[in-house]
């Protein structure tokens, strides 16, 4: 593919999106909404997700002395040992 070919492709598509604010028509059919609205979605999910793990790095930074007392509290062992699984 050539520069100019590329450039040519360019050009269009920049064309056809102006050309479609203008004329206020920005999806041709019922599936261009759908994948706008699915891929938005998933990039709100994404967004989501990553202020979700912010939350928890920060206050488990903050609550650090918490949770240090809860994991000692349970660090002995609970059960029975089963010696069939031994080898």
């Amino acid at each position: 593919m050539s520069s100019g070919n590329i450039a040519q492709q360019l050009e269009d598509q920049w064309n056809d999106v102006v050309g479609r604010i203008a004329t206020k028509q920005m999806f041709q059919s019922d599936w261009d909404i759908a994948a706008f609205v699915i891929f938005f979605v998933f990039i709100g999910l994404i967004l989501l997700l990553v202020v979700l793990v912010l939350i928890r790095c920060f206050c488990c930074c903050c609550c650090d002395c918490d949770s240090q007392v809860n994991k000692r509290k349970y660090k002995h062992k609970v059960g029975v040992d089963n010696p069939a699984m031994e080898p």
